[in-house]
């Protein structure tokens, strides 16, 4: 069975002080998608329990798989036991997937142990995937050549559309969809701002926003599969 680690944001405050974390759907949806086709691990800067942010919480208390990630001991275990990334070995995995959530957009993108972990599972020519800010922790990625992973490539995330509409621009050090481009990135997203849009290009898969979570886990099945 292949194995895939989830990474979270240790992250719990945003530059504006309001809480912040991982964002429940995108882990939700993608682990249920993923969970009869591949063993799991969580990890996350600062290990054992990364702070969701509790207003995905309250946002999708209706939402069935969310509610059951929340309370299944499976789930709480690997969250109690979740490695430190400086603790991973990228020879264990098949794939990398990163939650999202404002907060990786602040610690993992600019997290020289991340960044180090995305050019290796990139250069062994392993999956690496994310959803909605999570790629934001893919910026540091580099190629053997030194490239980033994103130059000539094309993905989705989180719009600037969607930054504005939420009224969070202010609240992270960059907005996703210009800083990827900036890094030679070709930008796609759904024709209307929340539509589920995934996009894969070869090894990297992105989603772009939280209705992408499910879709992605799917692509990712797919992906490992082959």
């Amino acid at each position: 069975m292949p194995s895939v680690l989830f990474v979270f944001t240790s992250c719990n405050k945003s530059l504006t002080g309001n809480p912040t974390g991982w964002y429940l759907p995108e882990a939700a949806h993608p682990y249920y998608g993923l969970v009869e086709h591949a063993s799991i691990d969580f990890a996350s800067p600062n290990g054992p329990n990364p702070p969701v942010d509790e207003s995905s919480v309250k946002a999708f208390e209706k939402d069935d798989l969310s509610t059951k990630f929340l309370n299944d001991s499976t789930v709480k275990q690997k969250f109690e036991s979740a490695k430190k990334l400086s603790d991973v070995s990228v020879k264990d995995y098949d794939a990398v997937f990163y939650v999202g959530g404002h907060g990786p957009v602040i610690d993992l993108a600019s997290d020289p142990v991340n960044a180090k972990l995305v050019s290796d599972f990139w250069q062994s020519g392993k999956i690496v995937s994310a959803v909605c800010h999570g790629p934001a922790a893919l910026v540091g990625g580099v190629d053997a050549n030194g490239k980033s992973i994103f130059e000539g490539r094309s993905f989705t995330g989180f719009s600037n559309a969607e930054e504005q509409a939420v009224d969070q621009v202010k609240a992270v050090p960059f907005l996703l969809e210009d800083k990827i481009q900036s890094l030679g990135g070709k930008y796609e997203k759904a024709p209307e701002p929340w539509g589920a849009k995934v996009v894969v290009d070869g090894k990297l898969i992105t989603g772009q926003n939280p209705n992408s979570a499910g879709p992605i886990g799917e692509a990712l099945v797919k992906a490992l599969a082959a």
